[in-house]
């Protein structure tokens, strides 16, 4: 059994739904979020990250290389959620929307751990989240990410240029995975530079950059987005697509509550589901960071969400492909078995 020391994840994660009104109002949470990832499910629009580092109303998009811009998807970070504001990003009149919404630890403090001092890493060794701001040096360098244990992965944006969005995955690779980088805001396969992670994989301390401007252009402001796995909470893994529409079992140790999969040797887009959008074991609504299109049951395009981890249950490519593999990150709605020795319930 897959024992947890959060006993209730939507402290740390949770989705939510709601309606657009172009009113500013609370979303609320179960916690104060340092990470907000929201998109519009009824209309095609672009995805609207907002953090507590960079502070609210600075709005980045996965789809895009575009560097933040102000933007009142969210203006505020609340104790009991966040506060959406009037722009059409996030609160269009009677359009959906869904949040993806983290806890690290608000703005957070400098971190001396990497060669390079962050200027705000803001972590929850609790949950193995945290979001770093560093500024590049142009040339190799570490940097503290604060969660006491290596994450498994990270997601890399300059914010003062329109480089892409880098990606380092645990399972990119089996021998060398910190030679390898996929992007976030396309659809392309993994690719292979020295320049982005210095060939180094993360400690339990530090991330390593090279030489590439995608992570380390000299003199300017980056953001990165930091993940380990806690058992019974978060999982970051890979699995082999078989093509059948018996598909891949991929057992995580919980019931999810987030699953984002991708297709590390293809280009194919990257796919993400909640059991907020779908309560059962069907067809699933999939949104893809890399795009902008509504939610839309693709055919073929089905993942169930179980009680202790998830499976494939259609023949596409772009989540089951025969003999390919797939690199996800999952987060938990309830541990299989809590430290309370309460057992997550059966779907």
């Amino acid at each position: 059994m897959a024992y947890s020391t959060i006993i209730k994840p939507s402290d740390y994660f949770e989705a939510s739904l709601w309606t657009g009104n172009s009113t500013s109002r609370l979303i609320p949470l179960n916690f104060e979020p340092s990470f907000v990832w929201g998109k519009a499910r009824s209309v095609a629009t672009e995805h609207a990250l907002f953090d507590a580092v960079r502070g609210a109303t600075s709005r980045l998009k996965s789809n895009s290389t575009a560097t933040p811009v102000s933007n009142s998807g969210v203006t505020a970070f609340n104790s009991n959620g966040f506060t959406n504001g009037t722009s059409d990003s996030l609160n269009q009149n009677t359009q959906t929307f869904v949040s993806w919404n983290w806890k690290a630890n608000g703005l957070g403090s400098s971190n001396t751990d990497g060669s390079t001092n962050t200027t705000y890493t803001s972590a929850s060794t609790t949950s193995g989240f945290s979001i770093v701001k560093y500024t590049g040096t142009g040339s190799a360098a570490t940097v503290g990410h604060g969660l006491g244990v290596a994450p498994r992965f990270i997601i890399v944006k300059g914010l003062e240029n329109t480089n892409e969005w880098i990606c380092y995955h645990k399972f990119m690779n089996a021998s060398s995975p910190a030679n390898y980088y996929i992007y976030l805001n396309a659809a392309a396969a993994k690719g292979s530079s020295s320049g982005i992670w210095n060939n180094t994989e993360p400690t339990s301390t530090v991330f390593s950059v090279g030489t590439s401007g995608n992570t380390n252009t000299s003199g300017q402001a980056f953001i990165a987005y930091c993940f380990a796995d806690v058992p019974g909470f978060s999982n970051v893994g890979s699995y082999i697509g078989n093509g059948s529409a018996n598909g891949t079992f991929i057992y995580t140790g919980f019931k999810p509550a987030w699953v984002l999969i991708k297709d590390s040797g293809r280009s194919e887009s990257w796919f993400l589901f909640d059991n907020k959008r779908d309560g059962n074991n069907g067809a699933m609504s999939g949104l893809s960071p890399n795009n902008t299109s509504a939610e839309g049951t693709t055919n073929g395009t089905q993942l169930g969400l179980l009680s202790n981890g998830f499976k494939l249950t259609g023949t596409t490519d772009h989540l089951n492909g025969n003999n390919q593999n797939f690199i996800y990150m999952a987060f938990a709605e309830a541990p299989l078995v809590g430290s309370n020795n309460v057992p997550a319930t059966a779907r």
